[in-house]
């Protein structure tokens, strides 16, 4: 198991541990690695700002605020399934990663009977993944933050005559259009909105500079067929 996997693996041992909470020696043995990488991964994960807290006293370990953690949730088999379905077709697109993450904590805090209902519910939905990705999962994932964390990009372009440009854009919002996603920006080469294919980008760099937010409604007119993703909640 790499770092990655075991930071999160931890992170959702405590969450569902709860108030209980676990101790050093108890991950430690859990995950197979020694006490002082215990401390040094629990270190990292509340300096990324997830709530654990070191407990005192005879018991002692490490818990997670209770804030942090889901409330008992009545999804049925069929809505899990649905949601298993969803993020199964969405594979490589993007936000895919951190949906995967949000189904694992559903699945996590659900009934076990309905959990067992939703196992075998999902090996009855087959998705075929023939779609190819957008762009390089690294490329993709600095899009994601850029446009979540509100900070400028910088891109390696091909256009659609194959020609490579660097641009430095201010992201807005993804679309997805006629079977390709597209990142609407502000292209600070060009000044003015643009759209970029992302199986296009050849590279993709966040940088510290903030973002300019451009009013929803100053980005040009969506097709008749389009509708945020917003709308549907």
């Amino acid at each position: 198991m790499n770092r990655t996997d075991r930071l999160y693996a931890i992170r959702e041992d405590l969450r569902r541990a709860g108030p209980r909470g676990r101790t050093a020696e108890q991950l430690a043995t859990a995950f197979e690695i020694s006490v002082r990488t215990v401390k040094r991964d629990i270190s990292a994960l509340q300096q990324a700002g997830f709530p654990i807290w070191s407990r005192t006293g005879r018991i002692g370990g490490y818990v997670v605020d209770p804030a942090a953690t889901l409330p008992p949730v009545n999804f049925t088999a069929a809505e899990a399934s649905a949601l298993a379905a969803a993020i199964a077709a969405h594979r490589g697109q993007p936000f895919d990663q951190q949906a995967r993450a949000a189904l694992v904590k559903v699945l996590g805090v659900m009934d076990p009977h309905a959990r067992q209902q939703t196992d075998a519910l999902t090996e009855r939905i087959w998705i075929n993944h023939t779609t190819t990705e957008p762009a390089a999962p690294r490329h993709r994932t600095a899009v994601e933050r850029a446009l979540q964390e509100r900070k400028v990009l910088s891109l390696r372009y091909r256009n659609q005559l194959g020609e490579p440009t660097s641009r430095r854009v201010d992201p807005q919002l993804l679309a997805f259009r006629d079977g390709h996603w597209f990142l609407i920006a502000y292209c600070r080469t060009r000044e003015a909105i643009r759209w970029f294919r992302l199986d296009r980008v050849d590279r993709a760099t966040l940088t510290t500079q903030p973002a300019t937010d451009v009013p929803v409604e100053d980005l040009g007119t969506p097709p008749a067929t389009a509708a945020s993703v917003r709308a549907g909640l």
